[in-house]
């Protein structure tokens, strides 16, 4: 779950296939952008690939622990996504049609970084990762997402920076990381989603990793942060730009799309806090324009800063996005500095007994 979009990441894949033709993927040169990208969802393109060639589109990487076996069929999972080329019927072309994603760059201060990551922790401890799966059950995660990336008409070679407009995500993944469903409107042909469930018709069916996780492996994980950091080091060594700067997309990545067990959600915080370069950001905004308080990390390299968003009162996380705060990126350096590369906001992560099953609500 952790890699990110450009760098060498396992999950830096090329743009995949159901994009308009001409018009394909060039994975932004800049690190991570906070969202691994559709896995499973980007198989499925793979297989469907004609020889047409599809529409060039750097898109930001979208992270999304599928599970382990996803992960490996990937690829890679961590990395950067390939834009979804335009088009009608589904596919993303019709959402990169919303205004431009930008924020003012507020600077970071490390000034009370571990403190902060300490009262989160606790409330962390306290929160909604109680609740354990049983069997037969779904971690269900539902999201508001939206992302902005580089794509380039092939017909004309001129190239435009185009932002999503925010839209719904849906993801169920069953205890062992094998069985799961996606309803991505940006990635998704059919309004229903599609499968995620593993192993694929070949039978492969990969080992669950800090990479690509299921529940199952993460109970196992140890809850000892100097520990837990040293395998995060260990095991993503020669991903990203920096070690410092994987492992804390890593543990963003865990956070933000996976169900991590209470003891495991609450270390993450206090694992975070030892990584060199974790600075405050006073304030910041999901994708749902939810405002709270950040803990991030800017990545030297791609000059964008990764940022975590937690209520300011309850230590809630909220969300993530990733902005371009130094340098530009992407083709011909149109990412400009404010740019939000991609912002997502949870909006539900719960327990359910069935795929394609919604919370009840109560109340």
């Amino acid at each position: 779950m952790n890699a990110k979009p450009e760098h060498t990441s396992p999950a830096e894949w090329p743009e995949s296939a159901r994009l308009h033709p001409r018009t394909e993927a060039d994975l932004p040169v800049g690190r991570h952008q906070f969202h691994k990208e559709q896995l499973m969802a980007r198989i499925q393109q793979e297989r469907q690939q004609t020889t047409t060639a599809p529409p060039r589109t750097s898109k930001p990487r979208r992270v999304i622990l599928v599970s382990a076996m996803a992960f490996a069929l990937a690829g890679a999972v961590v990395a950067g996504v390939t834009g979804y080329g335009g088009g009608s019927g589904g596919g993303g072309g019709e959402y990169a049609t919303g205004p431009l994603l930008t924020t003012h760059v507020e600077a970071g201060t490390a000034k009370g970084a571990p403190q902060l990551l300490d009262r989160i922790s606790l409330a962390a401890g306290d929160g909604e990762h109680r609740a354990t799966l049983g069997p037969g059950q779904y971690v269900y995660i539902e999201s508001t997402d939206a992302s902005t990336y580089v794509r380039t008409d092939s017909d004309t070679d001129t190239s435009t920076l185009v932002s999503e407009k925010p839209h719904r995500r849906q993801m169920w993944l069953s205890a062992d990381g094998t069985k799961g469903w996606l309803i991505d409107p940006s990635v998704n042909d059919s309004p229903e989603g599609e499968t995620l469930s593993l192993p694929d018709e070949r039978g492969n069916a990969p080992v669950a990793s800090l990479n690509g996780p299921s529940y199952d492996y993460l109970t196992g994980l140890t809850t000892d942060p100097d520990k837990l950091l040293a395998k995060i080091y260990r095991e993503t060594k020669g991903m990203g730009n920096t070690p410092d700067q994987q492992a804390f997309d890593t543990i963003g990545d865990l956070l933000s799309q996976s169900y991590p067990p209470a003891p495991l959600y609450s270390a993450l915080f206090r694992t975070a806090a030892k990584i060199p370069g974790v600075v405050v950001v006073k304030d910041a905004e999901d994708a749902a324009g939810r405002k709270g308080v950040a803990v991030a990390r800017l990545d030297e390299t791609s000059g964008q800063r990764s940022e975590w968003i937690f209520n300011r009162k309850t230590s809630v996380f909220l969300g993530m996005r990733t902005v371009q705060v130094k340098g530009n990126g992407g083709d011909e350096g149109l990412i400009k500095p404010g740019t939000v590369t991609y912002t997502s906001a949870i909006l539900t992560r719960a327990i359910v007994d069935g795929m394609k099953q919604t919370p009840t609500k109560t109340g």
